[in-house]
C-alpha cells in the first residue's frame, strides 16, 4: 500500500459525512416538510439500502483491491449531495436515504479492509486509530455544519461543502492507494458461498453487535435521557453526544497508539468500564454525573468492535480479507440498527433509567462472550489457509 494514510483519510471522510449527518438531519426534515414520523419511517432505509451493501463489498474489495474504497467515498459524497437537492417530499427522501444507506454500507466495510491491510503490514492498531480518526471528524463536522446553519446555509450548501472534502479524500485513495487487486480470479462472497467459512465470522459479528447496540443506544438516547430524566435545557441535553464522541475518540487514539495492552484486556476491560459508565448513567442524580457516565461508557464502548476486528482478521489470508470484513462488519450492524430500538423498548416497560441498566447487561454479556472465539476464529484462519 504505498499511501500509508489511506486508511485515515477513510475514517476521516467518513466521520465527516456522518457529522454532517447528524447536525444536517434537521434541516432535511424540514426541507422535505416532513413530521417526526415520517423522517423516522425514512431513517430506517438508510439500515435497509446499507446491509445487502456491506454483505457484497468484500467480494467488490477483494476482487479489485482497497482502493475501491475511494470510489465509494466519492459515491457516498454524491448521495449526501443528491439527497439535499432532491429533498422535497417523503418518496425523494426515502429514495435518497436507500442511496446513503448503500454508499455508507459500502465505504465502512471498504474503509476497515483498508485499515485492515494497514495493520497487517505495519503492525499496529491502525483499525482503532482510524475509529479515532472517525470518531474526532464526527465532532469536528458538526460543529462545523452548526456554524454554518447558523450562518443561514441550507442544507444543500452544508452537505456540498463536506462533499467537496470526502471526495477529495476518496480520489485521493483512488490516486494513491496500491491498486493491484489482491487476488487475479473471480471469487464469491464469503457469506454466501461457502457457510463453513462463514459461521466463526457471523459469530464474531455478532458479539460485535452486542458493543455496536450499546454504544448507538448512547449516542441516540444520551440527549433524551437528560431532557426526560434531568429536565436539561435543549442546549444543555446536546452535550450528551458530543461527550460521547469525544471520549470515544480519546480513547481510540490512546488504545490506537500502543500495541502493550493486550486484546483481551481491550475487550473484556472495555466491557466492564462501559457497564459500569451506563449503570452510573442509570442511577445519575444530576447532569454533571450523567455526563461522566456517559464519557465512561463511551471510553469501554469505543474500543470494543474495533479490537474484535482486529483480533479477528489478524491472519486472514489477503484475497479473503475483504469478505470477512464484509462478514463481520454486516453482522455487527444489526446491533448498531436495534441498539436504539432495544432502549425504545425497554424505555416503555421499565422506564429510561432501567433501561439504561438493560444496555449495561449488552456490555457484560460482550465481556463474557468475547474472549471465547477466539478458538473460532483460529480455527477457520486454519481452514481458509488449506484452501
Amino acid at each position: 500500500m504505498r499511501f500509508p494514510f489511506g486508511p485515515y483519510f477513510a475514517f476521516a471522510a467518513f466521520g465527516i459525512f456522518w457529522g454532517t449527518w447528524g447536525a444536517a438531519l434537521p434541516a432535511l426534515r424540514d426541507a422535505a416538510a416532513l413530521t417526526d414520523a415520517q423522517l423516522g419511517g425514512a431513517l430506517l432505509c438508510v439500515g435497509a439500502g446499507a446491509l445487502p451493501a456491506m454483505l457484497f463489498t468484500g467480494r467488490a474489495v477483494d476482487r479489485f483491491g482497497v482502493r475501491i474504497t475511494g470510489v465509494f467515498l466519492v459515491a457516498l459524497a454524491a448521495s449526501g449531495i443528491l439527497l439535499a437537492w432532491q429533498a422535497r417530499d417523503v418518496f425523494s427522501v426515502v429514495i435518497g436515504m436507500l442511496l446513503v444507506g448503500a454508499t455508507s454500507g459500502a465505504s465502512d466495510v471498504a474503509a476497515n479492509a483498508l485499515a485492515a491491510l494497514g495493520e497487517a503490514r505495519s503492525r499496529r492498531r491502525v483499525i482503532t486509530l482510524g475509529h479515532a480518526v472517525f470518531s474526532s471528524f464526527v465532532v469536528v463536522s458538526s460543529l462545523g455544519v452548526g456554524a454554518l446553519r447558523a450562518a443561514g446555509h441550507s442544507a444543500l450548501i452544508v452537505f456540498a461543502v463536506a462533499g467537496v472534502l470526502i471526495a477529495a479524500a476518496g480520489v485521493a485513495i483512488l490516486v494513491r492507494s496500491d491498486g493491484r487487486p489482491v487476488t487475479a480470479t473471480p471469487v464469491s462472497p464469503i457469506g454466501l458461498g461457502d457457510l463453513r467459512l462463514a459461521w466463526p465470522f457471523i459469530i464474531v459479528g455478532l458479539v460485535g453487535a452486542l458493543g455496536f447496540a450499546a454504544e448507538n443506544a448512547h449516542q441516540s438516547w444520551g440527549a433524551i435521557f437528560l431532557e426526560d430524566e434531568l429536565l436539561a435545557g435543549v442546549g444543555i441535553a446536546s452535550l450528551a453526544p458530543a461527550t460521547f464522541a469525544a471520549a470515544a475518540a480519546l480513547a481510540r487514539f490512546a488504545a490506537g497508539a500502543s500495541n502493550r495492552i493486550p486484546d483481551r484486556a481491550l475487550l473484556i476491560g472495555g466491557a466492564a468500564v462501559a457497564s459500569a459508565g451506563t449503570l452510573v448513567v442509570a442511577v445519575a442524580p444530576s447532569i454533571l454525573v450523567a455526563l461522566a457516565g456517559l464519557a465512561l461508557s463511551a471510553i469501554g464502548t469505543s474500543v470494543l468492535f474495533p479490537t474484535l476486528l482486529s483480533t479477528s482478521l489478524r491472519g486472514v489470508p489477503d484475497d479473503r480479507r475483504g469478505r470477512a470484513t464484509s462478514t463481520i462488519g454486516t453482522t455487527a450492524y444489526l446491533g448498531f440498527v436495534f441498539g436504539p430500538v432495544y432502549v425504545g423498548a425497554l424505555a416503555g416497560w421499565v422506564g429510561l433509567r432501567g433501561a439504561m441498566v438493560g444496555v449495561a447487561l449488552l456490555t457484560a454479556v460482550f465481556a463474557v462472550v468475547a474472549p471465547l472465539i477466539g478458538r473460532l476464529v483460529a480455527r477457520s484462519r486454519s481452514a481458509s489457509i488449506a484452501r
